[in-house]
């Protein structure tokens, strides 16, 4: 998955389209994102006690990655993230790269 947590995305598909914000949890298995502010589902709770009020709990809740698109913190557009193999004294390390400006992203 080219998304990773603290990115900043921008929303392609649903209710929130058009709408921006940083990705707070990622699932690569299932390949969906949280995000911060954005998809907000909410949760009735009910008294836990006698005399206590009910509550509703707002959280974001997950969205398909191929519903997101990455917006790249150097040239500000919302792009594609390519790869890129760098070799180091270490070995080879693989580096996000946006499709735009050919930056690295990291």
């Amino acid at each position: 998955m080219n998304i990773k947590k603290n990115d900043n995305i921008k929303i392609l598909a649903g209710k929130d389209s058009g709408k921006t914000g940083k990705v707070l949890q990622v699932l690569p298995k299932e390949g969906k994102v949280s995000v911060e502010g954005l998809n907000l589902l909410v949760k009735h709770m009910r008294p836990s006690r006698e005399g206590e009020k009910g509550q509703r709990i707002e959280f974001p809740a997950f969205i398909n990655a191929s519903n997101v698109a990455l917006i790249c913190p150097s040239c500000g557009r919302q792009t594609r993230v390519g790869t890129k193999i760098v070799a180091g004294e270490k070995g080879n390390k693989k580096y996000r790269v946006c499709k735009k400006c050919q930056t690295v992203i990291e």
